[in-house]
């Protein structure tokens, strides 16, 4: 499978991460940034101009996994099995962005690390993430 192609099944292969709006925004071995853009839904209040934390989350744990997928065979399965979301600040309503980077892969599992930020200010940070996946070899 060639580099659009996973981006095209990360972004449309997975009813929830097109639902979401999953844009893929850079991938290489080992890395990849993602971004969701920004919807009235994504709120976590009506009245709120802040992201739900449930969307945060999201992000973290498909970005996380998507990086740890980057060091694997295409036809591997990516599961988590644990996730650790530091909330730092607020997520301002506006297109929300996730970096991971594969810390370990092994035979079996993955961990990867997750910064978030929201608009165009990559270097603050809104969350924080780790992920560890199990890694289904095929």
């Amino acid at each position: 499978m060639d580099e659009l192609s996973i981006q095209h099944f990360i972004e449309t292969g997975f009813p929830f991460h097109a639902m979401l709006g999953v844009k893929v925004e850079e991938m290489a071995d080992g890395r990849v940034r993602l971004r969701i853009p920004f919807r009235d839904e994504l709120l976590g209040h009506a009245q709120s101009a802040m992201l739900h934390g449930g969307v945060i989350s999201t992000l973290v744990d498909i970005c996380g996994g998507c990086a740890v997928w980057t060091q694997c065979n295409p036809e591997d399965t990516i599961v988590t099995i644990t996730l650790s979301v530091d909330y730092l600040r607020p997520a301002v309503a506006m297109d929300l962005y996730a970096e991971a980077t594969v810390r370990l892969v092994g035979n079996k599992l993955g961990n990867a690390h997750v910064v978030v930020w929201s608009g165009d200010n990559p270097d603050v940070h809104v969350a924080e993430g780790r992920g560890v996946y199990n890694i289904r070899r095929k």
